[in-house]
């Protein structure tokens, strides 16, 4: 199993909204990097759900429930919504922490989908 970061702009599809729908398709990623990481997911990774403008924070976890990649350019992932971190950890905390040095998440920051680390997904969620 793997970990994976997903970025989304709450103004568009928050993780309350997530909570609220329970499960939901991600889509909506066009950089070739993330519709690879994208299509790369199996069912049952983990996910920690980051929401980027004015929060720029993790605020929650998901799961990935089932992945059709039989369109590289649009992969259809289905994701699980899971709970809301105790405490958000802003983008500040992340770049600070060692873990993260060599994270695409702090070198290529327009990457909407990141693959992390077992270490570094444990760091973000507690778990």
């Amino acid at each position: 199993m793997s970990d994976y970061l997903l970025k989304t702009e709450p103004s568009e599809y928050s993780f309350a909204e997530l909570q609220r729908d329970k499960v939901t398709v991600w889509d909506g990623v066009h950089n070739p990097v993330a519709l690879r990481n994208l299509g790369a997911m199996k069912p049952g990774d983990k996910l920690v759900i980051y929401e980027t403008g004015d929060h720029k924070s993790a605020v929650g976890t998901a799961t990935v429930v089932s992945v059709d990649a039989s369109n590289p350019k649009n992969p259809a992932v289905e994701i699980k919504a899971g709970k809301l971190l105790a405490k958000p950890v802003t983008l500040g905390e992340i770049k600070s922490n060692k873990l993260f040095k060599d994270s695409p998440l702090v070198r290529i920051g327009r990457l909407s989908v990141v693959p992390l680390t077992p270490a570094q997904y444990k760091s973000l969620t507690g778990d």
